[in-house]
C-alpha cells in the first residue's frame, strides 16, 4: 500500500471514519499479518486443556502452528510446530498426550519439551555429531510466552514486554471473568467452525457493540430467552476502556454483592468465593456502581462473553462464560475457536447448566451466534467492491462534531480506565486506534 494511501487511511480510522474497504482488503490483511500479529500477544490455550505432563494442544497465530505442551517436569512449552530437517509439521493431532513427537516423514523425534532425541542413522546419515550436532538441538520455541490466570499468551516478538504489563488495567475486568476462585477457570472445547467475514468485525462487536443487541438479537427478546438485550436496558450499561481492551457492562438491579450475583444465577457457594478472591474494587463494581460484566475484548483477538439465559420452561437463569479467538484465515475469511469456560470449583449441577446455557446461545449453533454472522458475512461481502473504496463508514457515535463526547465518563465508576453509560462507539474506537497503531508502524519484525 501507498504510505500517503496508508496515512490517509489511518487519519480517517482514527476520527472514527472507517473506510468501507478495510474489511476487505488483502493489502489490509497483509499488514495485519505483517505488522499486528507479528509483534502482538495472542491467545493460544489455557492450562486447563493441558492439565498433565504431556498433554498438548496445537494452535495457531495466524500461518504459524504451535504445539502448546506440559512437559513432564510440569512446565508449560510454546514450540513451533516445524521440524528442523525438512520443515514437515511435527504434530499433526490438534489435542492428546505424548511424551514425545515424531516427525511423520524422516522421523526425527522430539521430548515434549522441544529437545531433538531421536535422528535415524545419525552416524550413517551425518558422520554423528561431528556432521550434525544433535546435542542441544530443540523445536523452536514460541519467542515470547506469557501466563495469566491460567490463559496462555504468545508473541512473536522476543522483545514483547511482559504480558502483565501489556494487560495493564484490562486485567482488572479480565480476573471477573477468570479469577472466581482459587480453583481457577476450566475450559471445554473449543469448538471451531469458518466465516466468510474479517476477523475485526467480530473482534469490534465484542469489545462494546450495546447498539446492535436490541434489534439483532430481538428475537431472544421476544421468546422471553433473556430478559437483558431490551434497549432500555442496553443503554443503561456501561462501556468501558482500559489498557489493550475494552467491553460492556449489564446495570443490576439495586441490592448488595450476595443478591446482584445470585440475581444472575450464581448459587451461594460460588457467590462465597467470588466474595473472597475478588478485590475491593471488583466487588464495587458490582455492588456499588451496579455494573456486570459482559462481553470484552483483550486486543487484537480474544473476546469473552458473559450472559445469563433462561434455560428452562421455569424461567431458571444461570451465567455462563465463553472465551472465543477470531483467527484471521484471510481477508475475507476467519476460524472461529470458541470455548466454554466455568470455575473449576463450581458444583457439576451448575456447570452442567451452565454448559446448556452456553451452547443456546453460542458456539456453532448458538441463537445469538446466528444472527450475529448473519450481520458479518454481509459487511465483508460489501466491502469487496469498488464503491466500498468511496465510503467511510461512520463509527462516531457518542461524539459530538467537535469530538466532545455527548455526556461525560462516569464520575463513580470503580473500575480503571474510562467508562460511559448509554449508546456509544467509544470501544470499537478504541480497538481500531490501536489497530491503527499497529499497521501504521513502519517496524516489520525480521
Amino acid at each position: 500500500m501507498d504510505p500517503a494511501e496508508l496515512t490517509a487511511l489511518v487519519a480517517d480510522v482514527r476520527r472514527g471514519m472507517i473506510p468501507a474497504h478495510v474489511y476487505n482488503d488483502p493489502e489490509i490483511f497483509a499488514l495485519e499479518r505483517d505488522r499486528l500479529f507479528a509483534r502482538s500477544w495472542v491467545f493460544l490455550a489455557h492450562e486447563s486443556e493441558i492439565p498433565e505432563p504431556g498433554d498438548y494442544v496445537v494452535r495457531r497465530v495466524l500461518a504459524d502452528s504451535f504445539i502448546v505442551a506440559r512437559d513432564e517436569d510440569g512446565q508449560v512449552r510454546a514450540m513451533f510446530n516445524m521440524c528442523l530437517h525438512r520443515g514437515m509439521q511435527v504434530c499433526r493431532a490438534e489435542m492428546g498426550n505424548a511424551s514425545h513427537f515424531r516427525c511423520p516423514y524422516h522421523a526425527w523425534t522430539y521430548r515434549n519439551d522441544g529437545t531433538l532425541v531421536g535422528l535415524p542413522f545419525h552416524m550413517d546419515a551425518y558422520g554423528g555429531e561431528d556432521g550434525f550436532a544433535k546435542q542441544g538441538q530443540t523445536l523452536l520455541p514460541a519467542p515470547s510466552l506469557g501466563i495469566h490466570q491460567g490463559l496462555i499468551f504468545v508473541s512473536l516478538d522476543p522483545d514483547a514486554p511482559p504480558l502483565r504489563d501489556y494487560l495493564g488495567d484490562f486485567a482488572f475486568y479480565l480476573d471477573l471473568y477468570a479469577n472466581q476462585s482459587e480453583a481457577g477457570l476450566e475450559l471445554r472445547g473449543p469448538q471451531r467452525w469458518r466465516v466468510k467475514a474479517n476477523w475485526k468485525i467480530g473482534a469490534e462487536n465484542f469489545a462494546g457493540d450495546s447498539y446492535h443487541t436490541p434489534h439483532t438479537h430481538a428475537s431472544v427478546v421476544d421468546i422471553g430467552l433473556f430478559r437483558e438485550p431490551k434497549a432500555s436496558k442496553r443503554k443503561e450499561g456501561a462501556l468501558y476502556t482500559a489498557g489493550p481492551g475494552a467491553g460492556t457492562t449489564y446495570k443490576l438491579p439495586p441490592g448488595d454483592l450476595d443478591g446482584k450475583l445470585a440475581y444472575v444465577g450464581y448459587p451461594a457457594e460460588m457467590i462465597e468465593r467470588m466474595r473472597a478472591r475478588w478485590t475491593p474494587a471488583q466487588h464495587a463494581l458490582v455492588e456499588d456502581d451496579g455494573f456486570m460484566v459482559s462481553a470484552a475484548t483483550l486486543f487484537p483477538n480474544l473476546s469473552l462473553v458473559h450472559n445469563w439465559p433462561k434455560i428452562d420452561d421455569a424461567g431458571t437463569v444461570v451465567p455462563f462464560i465463553s472465551l472465543r479467538q477470531w483467527q484471521p484465515v484471510s481477508a475475507n475469511e476467519t476460524e472461529v475457536l470458541s470455548w466454554f469456560a466455568v470455575d473449576a470449583a463450581a458444583p457439576e449441577s451448575f456447570k452442567r447448566d451452565s454448559y446448556k446455557a452456553y451452547i443456546m446461545c453460542f458456539g456453532s449453533s448458538g441463537m445469538f451466534e446466528q444472527d450475529d454472522v448473519e450481520n458479518w458475512v454481509s459487511i465483508t461481502d460489501m466491502a469487496a467492491g469498488t464503491m466500498a473504496r468511496r465510503l467511510n463508514l461512520n463509527s462516531r457515535m457518542g461524539l459530538t462534531s467537535s469530538d466532545k463526547p455527548l455526556k461525560p465518563p462516569l464520575a463513580d465508576f470503580s473500575g480503571p480506565g474510562v467508562a460511559y453509560q448509554g449508546f456509544g462507539e467509544f470501544n470499537q474506537r478504541h480497538w481500531l486506534s490501536m489497530w491503527s497503531d499497529a499497521i501504521a508502524s513502519k517496524e516489520v519484525l525480521l
